[in-house]
C-alpha cells in the first residue's frame, strides 16, 4: 500500500496565499476533516527551537500555524498550540518567533510543555518514553515542521520535529543515553513519532534554512506546503526535492532497513522531478563505512567525523552552550570555550542552542583534505 504525499507551492507568507496553500494540499489528502472530529481537542506542533524572528528560519512561521489553526477550526475541532525549546521558557520562544501573537489574535491557547508522563513502549528498544503530558492530554496532533539542515541528522523534518514533544532539559539527557551513534538516536526518534502518530504533517516549505542549521543557517526559499499523514514517507519524498538520496537520512535509513516500504510513494499536486534542486547546502557528512580493518577505522572516523567548532570571533562568551552540553564536557575559558573532544557526542546540541550563530559542524582535519 503506498503512502501519499501532497505538494503544493507556496510562494510567500501572506496569511491568505498560506491558507489557500495549505487548504489544498490538504484536500489532495481528503480534506481536514478526514484527520480531526468536531469538538476535539487537537494539538497543534510547530518547531519552536529557539527565540529568534519568523524571517530567521529557525521556527515554524506564524502564518503556517494561523492557516492550520483555521482549517481546524472550519471542522469544529479546537486547536491549541505548543512546543518545548532546547532551553528557555516556551512562551518566550513562541512570542519572538511570532507564533505567540498568532494564539493570541485568534484566541487560541498556547501551551508550554513542561508537565512529563511516561508511555509504555513494549515493543520499541525504548520501552519508556517520557513525553508531555499536555501532548498525551490533546486528542490528536497535527505535525507543523520548518524544513531545515540538522548537524546531527542531515535534516529536521517530520519525525525529527516530534522531539519537541520531550520537555526542555529532558532532550539532554536522551542525547547522553545514544551517546554519538547517530543511528541510536535516529530510532529514539522513530519510536517516539511512532508511539505519537500525529493524524497530519504540514511542513513550512516557503522558507527553508540550508548550511548551518538547525538554529543558525542561511534562509532559502524553497516555495512549498508539504502535507501527508505519513511522516516518514514525507521526509523522504522532501529529502529528494532538496536533492539528496533518502537513505542519507537516518531516520528514513532506519525504517527501510526494518521493512517499511518506502518504494511506493505517490506524490499528488507538483511532483519531485519538477521542483527538485541540485545546489541546497547541506551540513557535512563524512561518517566512515569502507571495508577497511577496525582499527583502522576507528581512527580515521574520528578525524572525519564533523564536529562542534566554535568561531572565537562571534562568540560571546555567554555559555548556552556550555550550559546546554548534554554531556558536560564544554567549559568557558577567558577567550574562548574549550570543547573535550574526546568525549564529545557530537550531537550537536550546542550548534541549535548558540544566539549569535557562533557554533559550525566541522570536519576533522583529514575530512578536510579529502573534501577539498
Amino acid at each position: 500500500m503506498s503512502s501519499t504525499v501532497s505538494i503544493v507551492a507556496c510562494n510567500n507568507y501572506y496569511s491568505k496565499e498560506v491558507y489557500g496553500s495549505m487548504k489544498d494540499s490538504v484536500d489532495r489528502l481528503g480534506g481536514m476533516e478526514r484527520f480531526v472530529k468536531k469538538g476535539e481537542r487537537i494539538l497543534l506542533k510547530p518547531n519552536l527551537l529557539t527565540a529568534k524572528e519568523p524571517d530567521r528560519a529557525a521556527t515554524t512561521h506564524p502564518s503556517v500555524v494561523e492557516a492550520a489553526i483555521r482549517l481546524v477550526r472550519e471542522t469544529g475541532a479546537v486547536p491549541v498550540v505548543g512546543d518545548s525549546p532546547a532551553l528557555g521558557n516556551g512562551r518566550k520562544v513562541a512570542e519572538k518567533a511570532g507564533v505567540l501573537k498568532v494564539c493570541e489574535s485568534l484566541g487560541v491557547e498556547f501551551v508550554d510543555f513542561k508537565e512529563t508522563f511516561a508511555i509504555e513502549n513494549p515493543s520499541g528498544r525504548f520501552k519508556s518514553l517520557i513525553v508531555a503530558k499536555e501532548v498525551v492530554k490533546a486528542d490528536g496532533i497535527i505535525n507543523l515542521p520548518k524544513i531545515k539542515t540538522h548537524a546531527q541528522m542531515f535534516l529536521t523534518l517530520c519525525v525529527k520535529n516530534m522531539f519537541g514533544c520531550v520537555v526542555g532539559r529532558r532532550k539532554a539527557s536522551w542525547h547522553l543515553a545514544a551517546g554519538r551513534d547517530r543511528m541510536a538516536f535516529a530510532r529514539l526518534l522513530l519510536e517516539i513519532y511512532n508511539l505519537l502518530k500525529p493524524r497530519l504533517n504540514i511542513a513550512d516549505g516557503i522558507t527553508v534554512m540550508e548550511g548551518n542549521g538547525p538554529g543558525s543557517g542561511l534562509p532559502r526559499h524553497l516555495g512549498l506546503i508539504v502535507a501527508s499523514c505519513d511522516g516518514v514517507a514525507m521526509d523522504r519524498v522532501i529529502t529528494e526535492i532538496l536533492g539528496a538520496k533518502a537513505q542519507i537520512l537516518p531516520t528514513v535509513r532506519l525504517a527501510m532497513d526494518e521493512g517499511m516500504n518506502l518504494n511506493y510513494i505517490e506524490t499528488v499536486g507538483k511532483g519531485i522531478d519538477e521542483i527538485k534542486i541540485n545546489d541546497f547546502k547541506f551540513p557535512p557528512q563524512m561518517d566512515v563505512e569502507w571495508s577497511i580493518p577496525e582499527f583502522f577505522k576507528k581512527r580515521l572516523k574520528k578525524s572525519l567525523t564533523p564536529r562542534p567548532v566554535v568561531n572565537t570571533k562571534t562568540c560571546t562568551l555567554c555559555g548556552l552552550c556550555v550550559e546546554t552540553c548534554p554531556a558536560g564536557i564544554m567549559e568557558v575559558g577567558k577567550k574562548k570555550i574549550y570543547i573535550d573532544y574526546d568525549l564529545c557526542i557530537r550531537c550537536f546540541c550546542c550548534q541549535e542552542i548558540c544566539r549569535e550563530g557562533a557554533i559550525v559542524s566541522m570536519e576533522g582535519w583529514i575530512g578536510r583534505l579529502l573534501i577539498r
